[in-house]
C-alpha cells in the first residue's frame, strides 16, 4: 500500500441529520453478511457492534441517532499492524478481511483508534469481524446494501471525490444546519466513509476522532525498529545459546576427567599388593 499517496477509491456519506434510527442499515448488513439471529443482549450492549453485528445505530436522547461501522480509513492502522497479512485495502476503497491468514493476535483491535474490530468471543474457533463495505458489490460498481436499505436517503454512494463534493453542497446550503465539518475528510489521514451533522460525533456515541495524523503517523517510528531489534534479539539469544552451550560441555569434560582412574594411583596400589 502506498500510504504517501492512497488511492481514493469509493466510500459511503453519513448525513446524520436524516437519520431517524429506523436500523433498517444494519438489518440489511446484517442479512447480507448472513450474521443471523442475535440475541437481545448483543443489541444493548455498549455501541451494539459485535461478532454477529457489523454495523449499527447509535441512539442517543430523544432523537438523534448515527450508524456506526468501519470507517475504512485510507491508511488503515489496522492493515498495519496485521503480522500475517490477514487485512488489506482494495483499489475500491474497503478495508478487508481474511479469516484463512488471521492467527487471531488481535492487533487490529487494538490498533483501531474508534474500536471497530470485534471478536467472536462465544465461538470455539473465533475470528475477527468487522464491516468490509460490502466489498464484493464495490467490485461489481453496485452501493452497499446500508446504502439502498435505508428509507431516510441518510446515506449516499458514490467516489471519494463525489461524495465531498456533496456535503461541501449540503453545508453550504444549510449552513444554519449543519456543522461546518466533513467528519473523515483529514481525521486519520481520511477515510472513505465520511459524516456530516448538525452536532460533534461525540455526542452521538462516537469516541472523540483524533486529528488528522494518520496511525502510522505514530506508529512506524516504532514498527521501523522491530526488525533491527528482533534481529538483535536473535543474536543476543544465539550468542547466550553457544555460552551455556560451551559451559555445559566443559562441566562434562570436567566430571568424566575426575571419575577417570588415575594411573599413578594404579601402579601405587599395584605395588602395595605385591609387598
Amino acid at each position: 500500500m502506498n500510504h504517501s499517496n492512497p488511492v481514493q477509491g469509493k466510500g459511503v456519506l453519513i448525513d446524520v441529520t436524516r437519520c431517524t434510527g429506523c436500523g433498517s442499515c444494519a438489518a440489511a448488513c446484517r442479512d447480507a453478511q448472513g450474521a443471523g439471529a442475535e440475541r437481545l443482549s448483543e443489541k444493548l450492549r455498549g455501541d451494539g457492534l459485535s461478532g454477529r453485528r457489523l454495523s449499527s445505530v447509535v441512539s442517543v436522547g430523544r432523537g438523534r441517532h448515527a450508524k456506526k461501522q468501519c470507517l475504512h480509513c485510507l491508511t488503515p492502522g489496522c492493515v498495519d499492524a496485521c503480522l500475517v497479512g490477514a487485512l488489506t485495502r482494495t483499489p475500491e476503497g474497503a478495508v478487508v478481511y481474511d479469516a484463512d491468514k488471521c492467527i487471531g493476535c488481535r492487533y487490529c483491535m487494538l490498533s483501531c483508534p474508534v474500536s471497530i474490530p470485534r471478536y467472536e468471543w462465544d465461538k470455539r474457533a473465533p475470528l475477527m469481524k468487522k464491516c468490509d463495505l460490502c466489498s464484493g458489490r464495490l467490485r461489481q460498481g453496485l452501493a452497499p446494501v446500508c446504502v439502498g436499505a435505508c428509507p431516510e436517503k441518510a446515506l449516499s454512494f458514490g467516489s471519494r471525490e463525489q461524495l465531498l463534493m456533496m456535503a461541501r453542497q449540503r453545508i453550504a446550503a444549510q449552513p444554519g444546519v449543519y456543522l461546518s465539518h466533513i467528519y473523515g475528510e483529514k481525521e486519520l489521514g481520511g477515510t472513505s466513509v465520511l459524516y456530516i451533522s448538525d452536532v460533534p460525533l461525540e455526542a452521538l456515541g462516537w469516541p472523540a476522532i483524533v486529528g488528522e495524523q494518520t496511525m502510522q503517523s505514530y506508529t512506524w517510528p516504532v514498527m521501523s525498529k522491530t526488525p533491527a531489534l528482533g534481529l538483535g534479539a536473535c543474536g543476543l539469544l544465539v550468542g547466550v545459546n553457544f555460552i551455556i552451550r560451551r559451559r555445559m560441555k566443559l562441566q562434562s569434560l570436567r566430571a568424566a576427567a575426575a571419575a577417570a582412574p588415575h594411573p599413578g594411583a594404579d601402579v601405587g596400589e599395584s605395588e602395595g599388593d605385591a609387598r
